[in-house]
């Protein structure tokens, strides 16, 4: 390992018993977990040090603490990376919960099943998974048309009374003049839908150069050195040149989305009796122009994927430079056209453009079931341990909820601006004489209370399987024990055992996630046929019994109110957010596992923490180890030792033999393991206890998060998984504590003795014969 500017590294110590060579410098960094800690609470000092980095992420060590010191009183130097800023520091981050189907979408490119080779069937599900992304992006540039173009400037200018009700459309409704024609009406309105393509470009663009732009550290690995994880690849955080690429075609593909929808409209008088012949021509040379823009955006997302096992430094092509530029101003000659004189024109009922969210939808059906293909396929030829949860589909599921969840957040924009507009317009009902949203949003509100049933169904039974789970287990809990001569509390037993059984709740989440997914592809089927076969919404059926009518009515009526409670829920959560720092920090819990993985299939999903939290870590290690010679424990709680592990599996050989691992809380195996399998299988985690001398991970039965790694022991270094820890560490009263002991779950790892037994334990086997470490770490002070 050589680092530029870096001093050169010490020769190993090796044994020190008898030598009377001093012990080298003993490093433990910490790495908080998910909703962050603050340094001071980290270190247990008041009086902290930043050592390097910025106000986004930074190391801090104790003011008092020299850089070289060695093990000293049972505790080594102690440094904390502090990273929550990454995903909580900024009141704009807030916003990012509007781009949540965006990064699940983005979640669904790394949940393939570990399957080595195969490289043409890998190569279709990462098409297929940025083409589900792409239909994102065009999902909700046509809900900003359909609320722009359709329901404001088509609909509601294009009628009197709706236009008198809206003080703010008075000088766009004309019966006669320049307004009264409704091309003019959607060139005003168009802005809407651009502006949104433009937020989300600069969105990106200003986190892709504050995240994605972060260099690994410079590393000679040999050429003999074999690198069995994914995470182990030089460019596997560096994520440049993917998200320039899809950043463009994204771009291009809203704008067209625009252009589309304009087109879409004027065709319809351009084809018709009164339609000019010069026009409709010039219309049919835009459609054709608009045909090869989307033909060069499918074209640039499906060929141009990720460059892992080198740094992705190429510059951007110039046809990906161009294609944005060249969407812009083929939506200029668009807009000309849209505007352009066209005498008798009218609006009336929805815009021609409507259809395109059943498009959408069947489209993004046959994406998904194409990538449960290719899922199913990869799953086959996976080794047995390293399948995954739900048969290898956990990345079509996925992909599947961020197509609903899009759909939903659509919906509820559409409907409740449709109400704003005109109460009755959502339920057919409209006394204004506007024609509403398009009729498939009113069939996927219609079929939200029965997805949410199903949801609630499911609650219960995890309620009950809680409850028996408890009864179960409460008459063991005084027997783990045996220590304590005490009399059994039924009530405390009882909420020990109701801790671990909630905490066994995560084990049951795939098949919670592929019930609710196979649900809502049942129920999104019905709604597109229910919009097409019939063409009215739930309300207006006539052709049915009145029971149904009415109760297709309610349903409709119910989810529209739901679907618009959600937006306007998160649209709170971000506004408090913004002026809460407590609530702020809630808010970025929700990224700390979505956001670890690089913008691989959605450029405008919220950026990729663990891009700068890699690199920042694994620098630090590194010339550390390269300054001193010195060795690190390096000690992740939760999600940070997520990032410890692919900071460790980032460095040489030679920097990891120096470094050992400690893990407490950790989701690897529980979360990551089953869910990525590719990245943090039981083989990827194999190789990473072989990567490093020696690793130990504590958990407790109680953690809903953090459990074991289930990786064996190997070079003289026991077993990874220490046994699970008491919680609470005391059942009842006693000398050394008199008061009742908390339950703990997922948090204070470090308070059990345990922790500074394991800590000691590896620094001895990363320096054999260290005299100063002792062989059993004191109990802290209650």
């Amino acid at each position: 390992m050589s680092t530029d500017g870096a001093a050169p590294r010490q020769d190993d110590a090796g044994p020190l018993s008898g030598t009377g060579r001093k012990p080298p410098p003993a490093l433990e960094l910490l790495v908080h977990g998910v909703g962050g800690a603050t340094p001071q609470d980290m270190l247990g000092d008041p009086r902290t040090t930043r050592i390097t980095g910025d106000g986004t992420a930074s190391i801090h060590r104790r003011t008092d603490d020299r850089a070289d010191r060695p093990w000293d009183n049972g505790e080594p130097l102690r440094e904390a990376y502090s990273w929550s800023n990454l995903t909580s520091g900024n009141g704009a981050r807030a916003l990012w919960l509007l781009l949540l189907p965006f990064m699940i979408a983005n979640v669904a490119h790394w949940m393939r099943p570990a399957t080595r080779g195969h490289h043409r069937t890998h190569h279709v599900y990462d098409v297929l998974v940025r083409l589900t992304a792409l239909s994102l992006t065009v999902l909700m540039v046509a809900g900003a048309c359909a609320v722009a173009l359709d329901l404001v400037a088509w609909q509601c200018a294009g009628s009197l009374r709706c236009a008198a009700d809206s003080s703010w459309l008075a000088s766009l409704e004309a019966e006669e003049g320049w307004w009264a024609q409704p091309g003019r009406r959607l060139t005003v309105a168009a802005a809407l839908p651009v502006l949104l393509t433009g937020l989300l470009w600069w969105l990106s663009h200003r986190t892709w150069s504050a995240y994605e732009s972060a260099y690994p550290p410079v590393r000679d690995r040999g050429r003999g050195e074999k690198r069995a994880a994914g995470l182990s690849l030089p460019g596997f955080w560096y994520g440049r040149g993917i998200v320039s690429r899809l950043r463009a075609a994204h771009t291009a593909a809203g704008l067209l989305t625009v252009s589309t929808a304009l087109l879409a409209a004027t065709r319809q008088y351009d084809g018709g009796p009164h339609g000019a012949p010069v026009t409709a021509a010039a219309g049919l040379v835009l459609g054709i122009l608009l045909l090869l823009g989307w033909a060069g955006v499918v074209l640039l997302v499906s060929r141009h994927g990720r460059t892992e096992k080198e740094l992705d430094e190429q510059p951007l092509p110039a046809a990906a430079r161009g294609l944005p530029r060249a969407s812009l101003a083929l939506l200029a000659l668009v807009l000309v056209h849209t505007g352009w004189d066209r005498p008798g024109w009218e609006a009336g009922g929805g815009h021609p453009g409507g259809e395109v969210f059943s498009a959408l939808t069947v489209l993004q059906g046959a994406l998904v079931i194409g990538l449960a293909a290719a899922a199913r396929r990869l799953h086959r030829l996976a080794p047995e341990e390293d399948r995954g949860a739900l048969y290898g589909l956990g990345g079509p599921a996925v992909a599947m909820m961020a197509c609903a969840l899009a759909g939903v957040f659509t919906a509820g924009v559409v409907q409740r601006c449709a109400a704003w507009l005109d109460p009755g317009a959502v339920a057919g009902s409209s006394e204004t004489g506007i024609a509403g949203p398009p009729v498939l949003l009113s069939w996927q509100a219609a079929v939200v209370p029965a997805l949410l049933l199903v949801v609630a169904v499911f609650a219960s039974v995890a309620v009950a399987k809680v409850a028996a789970a408890t009864r179960r287990l409460a008459p063991g809990i005084p027997e783990r024990y045996p220590g304590e001569p005490v009399r059994p509390d039924e009530e405390r037993s009882a909420r020990v055992a109701a801790a671990t059984a909630r905490a066994g709740l995560t084990d049951s989440a795939p098949g919670l996630v592929g019930w609710t997914c196979a649900v809502s592809l049942l129920l999104g089927v019905a709604a597109v046929a229910g919009a097409g076969l019939t063409g009215r919404t739930p309300g207006e059926l006539a052709r049915v019994p009145a029971a149904v009518s009415g109760f297709a009515a309610l349903s409709q009526a119910v989810g529209s109110w739901l679907l618009g409670f959600g937006v306007l829920l998160l649209l709170t959560m971000g506004r408090r957010a913004y002026r809460d720092a407590s609530a702020r920090r809630t808010v970025g819990i929700l990224w700390d596992v979505g956001t670890f993985w690089p913008r691989a299939a959605h450029p405008f999903a919220p950026p990729c923490y663990a891009e700068r939290a890699v690199p920042d870590l694994s620098w630090r290690m590194a010339t550390w180890v390269d300054t001193t010679g010195g060795r690190i424990i390096i000690s992740g709680h939760s999600q940070g030792s997520v990032l410890a592990a692919a900071a460790v599996w980032q460095l040489d050989a030679p920097t990891r033999s120096r470094i050992a691992l400690l893990t407490y809380g950790s989701p690897l195996e529980r979360l990551y393991g089953r869910w990525f399998p590719k990245y943090f299988g039981p083989t990827a985690l194999r190789a990473l206890r072989a990567d490093v001398p020696c690793w130990r991970n504590l958990w407790r039965a109680t953690d809903p998060i953090g459990g074991p790694v289930r990786v064996g022991p190997g070079d003289g270094c026991p077993e990874v998984d220490h046994d699970p820890l008491l919680d609470p560490l005391y059942y009842g009263r006693n000398l050394l504590r008199p008061l009742p002991e908390p339950l703990l779950g997922h948090s204070d790892y470090a308070a059990h003795p345990a922790y500074e037994e394991e800590r000691a334990r590896l620094y001895r086997r990363l320096c054999p014969g260290a005299e100063s470490v002792p062989e059993q770490a004191r109990e802290r002070p209650g």
